[in-house]
Parts: structure tokens; sequence; C-alpha cells
């Protein structure tokens, strides 16, 4: 599952064994040579590696042996030996027409190691003398950009500070593309037992202890791992959606798909496929989820994209069903490839990594900021030291955004590799704009106290727009909100049945930005009940309604019309300042705007009674300020 970077010979090498005439007479050399191709087209390349050296004995001419050994190098990601091959093979000609085939892949193998002035060399070698092939002339000009940006940046080192995770965690030979829940209590991700592409791949949960201490990893469930291999994972902020990657042996569409897991209490659903809008014939991996579940990036190489590799999204319609995936397209997809996309849990912050975006070499990790009309702006290297000469992929930033995690592979000499997964301390101006906590609880029957399955919708008041949607888990009751910085947002709680609740959060201008604990009671829609309409908004001393009171006032309207039998009261309240006459009568006219915004909105007037208590019923001490607000309040009381 884990992105390997392939050099491709079709696009970036010139294909000298389709040539009419190799440099070499001997019959043995040229027999080993086009045997050791063979292997190395099925990535078999230490059998490729051992023929072409047999030829190369044969003949210590044979610059096409030369060359071709240099590319299975670069293939295992071992630049010194390729570029010791490519060197020694350009000894052996001087026509500059077979000169550039070498300089090309110099340039781009220098590069990969950081010797920026031979790449540089190289490519300029090679664009002197290429006309022909605008590929590899776009691609030398792209990494000639990439070394000018290195070279001028490489300096300005962030003091990010990084560590890596434990051999608790790192208990694998393999581990890499690494999520978090919101709480930051769970680190998923995926393991491999061994080296190679095709060992077994499982997804494994990591929890913290009471000292903040992760824990063994252990299978995150026997529902989804199985004896096939499973990987590149995405898990909503409250941890009970998981969306990853399998690519053989379940019922698939293509050659990897994405399969979707809901956490019940604590245990995981059966896997189900998601579908032809998400899926396709081709490739499909590396999903990430926005922190409600409801939006869905990923990676795939199907056709009608930008590059050979795009960062595809979806989201869920009112239906619960996943929506046909649509290209992001420019800025963020190149003509290259893009992969390991992340959402922050702001929904504002995408971070992926590119090797056709300007860089310090291979795949570096970028990030780009979606604004108010949902357009992307143009990504942003995240910069050194994460960022360096060798490839980068999958970065996960925590919701308040003081750290990082991320995996860091390399290949050694045989072919395979190790990873190890590291946590980043991030500097302070290197951190997101927007931050998010969030707040988190148990849905409650008021009485009973029996944990309730309740839709819990985030609102942000100024924009009267749904920023974020989740459920509370059936079984506990429990649910996890991510809350961003930026906004007011109105909280509903809704369950059939039973009144909706409404909180207010203010992040607007929050300065305390630690986590809530918030348990939410419903009380049934019966005669008696009462709720308080807690974004419900005036001016001091007036009785005009705010503009964003309007998010709440249209909700009570929904609920009013999804229940016709319902009769309630409008009361307004208010705390002991002033007398008791003024209290009452703003109190009143408070109740009455409210009124005339049902009326306006078509709600049957014989279902609404109004009623101005002023400072009669307080529900908290006039004592303090918190408790006067407390008192300022409109509540709506069922009546019959």
């Amino acid at each position: 599952m884990i992105h390997r970077l392939i050099i491709l010979l079709f696009l970036f090498s010139f294909t000298l064994s389709a040539q009419s005439v190799l440099s070499t007479k001997n019959k043995k050399a040229i027999e080993l040579y086009t045997e050791a191709d063979n292997y190395r087209v099925r990535g078999q390349f230490s059998q490729a590696i051992s023929l072409l050296t047999q030829a190369i004995e044969r003949d210590k001419s044979f610059f096409e042996a030369y060359y071709r050994l240099g590319i299975v190098y670069m293939s295992l990601k071992d630049y010194p030996r390729a570029n010791h091959y490519f060197e020694n093979g350009l000894l052996f000609t001087t026509d500059p027409k077979k000169q550039k085939v070498f300089w090309f892949d110099m340039g781009e193998s220098y590069f990969m190691l950081g010797e920026y002035d031979k790449a540089k060399k190289c490519l300029d070698d090679f664009l002197r003398v290429e006309n022909q092939s605008k590929p590899k002339i776009d691609r030398a000009n792209l990494l000639l950009r990439n070394i000018t940006f290195a070279t001028e940046n490489q300096g300005l080192t962030s003091k990010y500070k990084l560590k890596v995770l434990s051999d608790t965690v790192n208990a694998f030979l393999m581990q890499y593309f690494p999520v978090l829940t919101a709480d930051q209590q769970e680190l998923i991700f995926t393991r491999r037992l061994g080296g190679g592409p095709n060992d077994d791949e499982d997804l494994v949960v990591s929890k913290k202890n009471a000292r903040g201490r992760w824990l063994e990893p252990e299978s995150i469930s026997k529902n989804i791992n199985t004896r096939l291999n499973e990987g590149t994972c995405t898990v909503s902020a409250d941890g009970r959606k998981l969306i990853f990657t399998s690519c053989v042996g379940r019922n698939g569409i293509g050659s990897c798909d994405l399969y979707e897991s809901v956490k019940i209490g604590n245990d995981w659903t059966e896997p189900r496929n998601l579908g032809p809008a998400i899926n396709s014939a081709e490739w499909e991996s590396q999903p990430s989820l926005s922190a409600d579940g409801r939006e869905l990036y990923f990676v795939s190489d199907r056709r009608g994209g930008i590059g050979r590799r795009d960062i595809w999204v979806s989201s869920l319609n009112d239906r619960g069903e996943w929506t046909k995936a649509r290209n992001m397209g420019k800025p963020v997809n190149s003509i290259y490839d893009e992969i390991s996309p992340f959402i922050h849990a702001n929904n504002r912050t995408l971070y992926f990594a590119s090797n056709g975006l300007t860089g310090f070499g291979g795949y570096d990790i970028f990030f780009s900021e979606k604004d108010s009309a949902k357009a992307w702006s143009n990504p942003i290297n995240f910069g050194a030291p994460i960022n360096n000469h060798e490839d980068q992929f999958a970065l996960f930033i925590t919701a308040d955004g003081e750290k990082g995690y991320y995996a860091h592979e390399e290949t050694k000499a045989d072919g395979y590799s190790v990873s190890k997964i590291y946590e980043i301390q991030i500097p302070e101006e290197n951190r997101i704009k927007f931050r998010s906590n969030f707040v988190r609880g148990v849905i409650r029957d008021r009485q009973s106290k029996a944990p309730l399955r309740a839709k819990i919708e985030l609102f942000n008041i100024e924009q009267n727009q749904v920023e974020s949607l989740v459920m509370s888990d059936s079984v506990s009751g429990s649910y996890l909100m991510v809350l961003t910085q930026g906004a007011e947002y109105a909280l509903y709680v809704n369950k059939p049945g039973y009144l909706f609740k409404s909180v207010n959060f203010n992040y607007s201008v929050i300065s305390n930005f630690e986590p809530l604990v918030m348990d939410i009671d419903l009380e049934k829609a019966e005669r008696g009940s009462t709720v308080v309409l807690n974004n419900i908004f005036f001016e001091v001393d007036k009785f005009d309604l705010q503009k964003k009171s309007e998010t709440e006032l249209q909700k009570l309207i929904r609920f009013l019309n999804e229940n016709p039998q319902i009769h309630v009261e409008i009361g307004g309240h208010t705390d002991n300042t002033g007398s008791v006459q003024y209290n009452r009568q703003l109190s009143e006219k408070r109740a009455q705007s409210v009124f005339n915004y049902l009326m306006a909105n078509r709600v049957d007037a014989k279902r609404i009674s109004r009623k101005g208590y002023g400072s009669e019923k307080p529900v908290a001490s006039n004592e303090t300020e918190a408790g006067k607000s407390q008192n300022r309040r409109i509540e709506f009381k069922i009546v019959q």
C-alpha cells in the first residue's frame, strides 16, 4: 500500500534495448543484457544486476549495460551505485545523442542525493542537446526549478523537534501512514511484517495509558484484518468511522479499493466496499476523512485526472450516500503525482505529498488552504527539515496544531525497506492558522439517563450553514464534535420524539483552547417540557433580533413543522438588573420578536403563545455575571 518511488523508464528514460544496434559485438554480452532486461521489467532486480554485471565483464566498453545497471539501482533507490555506473558508462561514448540518456537520469539521481550542483550540470547538459522529448524536457526543467528552490531554502529550517516514537510503537519492520483520533488517545497505522511490497499488512491501534504513554499496538479488529493485506486508513475525529485500503480477496471493483467500517460500542462492523461512486476499475488508496466523516479525499490513478496519480474528493449527500468522486484539479494536482492527502480537523487545511510541485527533492509535503468560497490556495512547501532531498510521504497534524506524526522510510541495498513513525513538535510560528479542539460527552434521556443515538449538528451562525454533522454512538451515547477557531457556532442535538437542545460556542475570539466535556440530556417532547434557545441574540437592553439568531429560529420552525400537533409558549426572561416592571416589559418584547418571526415564516399563530417573565424565574444566581447570563434567556415550552 505504501507508495514507493519508481523510476518510470518509459516516461523518463530512453529505452536503449529498443535500439537496432548496440555498442558491443559480443554475442554473449548481448544475450546477457537482453535476459537481464526481462528480469528488470518484472522487478527481479538482483537477477538483473547479476546478468548485467556479467555482460560488462564480457565487454568492458558495453555502455548500454552500464546505463541499465544505473537504472536498476535507481529503482532500488541506491543512488550512489546508480551514479557510479552512469559515470562509468559515459566514459565509453562521446556521442551527445547517447550521452544525453545518461545526463537525464544522472541529473535525477544526483538530485535525489541532494547533490544539487552535480544534478544541475547534468540537466543543463541534457537540455543543451535534447530537442524532441517534451515530457523529459519538462521533467528536467522541473528538477532545475527544484534545485533553485532547494539551494535558496535549505538553510531556512524551522525549529521542528523530531523524535522517533518508542520501540513499543515501532515494533515492526515497517509502520507507516499514522492517523490519530481528535483526542489524541488512539494512534492507528499500517504495519508490515516484512520489507517487501508483498509482505503482510494489517491495521493496528496503539492507545495511550493514564501517564500519556503509547501502549503496545494490537490488531484493530478481527472483522477488518484478514490473512490478506489491509492498510492506509483514515479515521473520523471521534474514532468511529474507518476507511481503509484493500487490494486482494474482498469484493472489489479495481486493483485496490476503499472500504468502510463503523464502530458501534467497542466493535467494528464488517467492512463494506464504498462502491462505484468512489472506487473505479483502477487503483484507489490513501484515504483521508474530514473530522465528521462526511468528506473523503483519496488518491487514484483512474482516467480523467491531471497527472498519473491525483487527489480526488467525494462527500456524503443527505441520504448518506457518497457522491461521485471529482478530481481536485489545480492548483493541488499537477501533471506528475500527488499522494497521501490529509485533511486537517479544521476542514480548511489539506496536507499532501507531491513530486510535481517545486520542492527539495522527490516527494515533498505541501499544504493548501480552503477559503470561504471553497477554493484552494496555491500549495506551500512545508519546509525543511521535514522536507529534504529524500521522499516524504504521509503527514498527520493534530487538531490543536501542536504536533505532527509521519513515517520515514529507508530502502536498504537489497531493495527492502524499513520505516519508523516519528512525532514532531511544531513551533508556534509554523502552526496552522485555524486550530481545532473538541467537545465530547454523552447524549442521554433526561429522566432515565439511558444513552441515546442522536444527530449532532454544528452550524456557523454567522453564515447560517452546517459545518459538521455526527451521530452519537447507539450503545454508549458518546459523541465528539470538532470546534475550529474563527467562527461562532451553534451546536444542536436532535432526536425524534425529543426537544432539540442547543449550545453556543463563540470561537471567533476564543482564548481558552482546552477540550470540553459536556453531557447533554434531552427531554421528551411532551406537555410541560422546556428548552432554552441558547442561540437567540439581542443587543443589551434591546429587543430586536440579531441576524445570527436566524439559525436557531429556523431550527425551531423545523421542529414545529415536524411536530404539527404541538402547541408551545415562547417565554422571555431577564436577570435582576433594573426594575421589575422594566424587566417584564423587555422580556415581553423579546418574546414578541420571536413570535413575530415565526408568524412571518407561516407558523400557525394558534399554536404559539408568548409571555414575558422578567426576572421572576431565575435558573442561576444573580450574584455572578455567569449566573446573570444564564438568566437572560428565551425558552420555549410545550403547553399541549
